[in-house]
């Protein structure tokens, strides 16, 4: 029986997590391990909390910055590229396509925000309230 490094065994587990969401039998093609031995390993490092139930196929799984970066990665790709690098990730080009769009709806909250600032009350001269110089109520005090 082969005895293999902790540093090894934790770099092969992390493929088995989001972004690259390899399945076991990939893993074990790629890196000449045995599947029971990767299966015996996630299932130690799923039961010490080092490693969540994600699946190939979950979506949820990604980080905020994961999927910006499928965003980034896949923006100048072809349908067919698009399909092919799905294939690979274990997404759907629809999960990609939606990433995409609430990237573009967060910039342009954002860019709102950002123009509108933020309002506060101002005490004029003549003792009427504005919000920002916009004047929204006069009212004495």
């Amino acid at each position: 029986m082969k005895h293999y490094s902790a540093e090894r065994k934790a770099a092969v587990l992390q493929k088995m997590l989001p972004p690259a969401s390899l399945s076991v039998a990939e893993l074990a093609k790629q890196e000449g391990i045995s599947d029971v031995t990767l299966y015996h390993w996630r299932k130690q490092a799923m039961a010490s909390g080092a490693m969540s139930a994600v699946t190939k196929k979950t979506a949820e799984g990604w980080s905020a910055e994961s999927k910006l970066v499928a965003v980034v990665e896949t923006a100048l790709l072809s349908e067919v590229e698009l399909s092919e690098y799905c294939r690979e990730k274990g997404l759907y080009p629809d999960q990609v396509k939606a990433w995409k769009q609430a990237c573009i709806v967060g910039q342009q909250t954002a860019t709102q925000q950002k123009r509108t600032g933020v309002r506060k009350p101002v005490q004029t001269r003549n003792g009427f309230v504005s919000w920002s110089g916009n004047c929204v109520a006069k009212t004495r005090r």
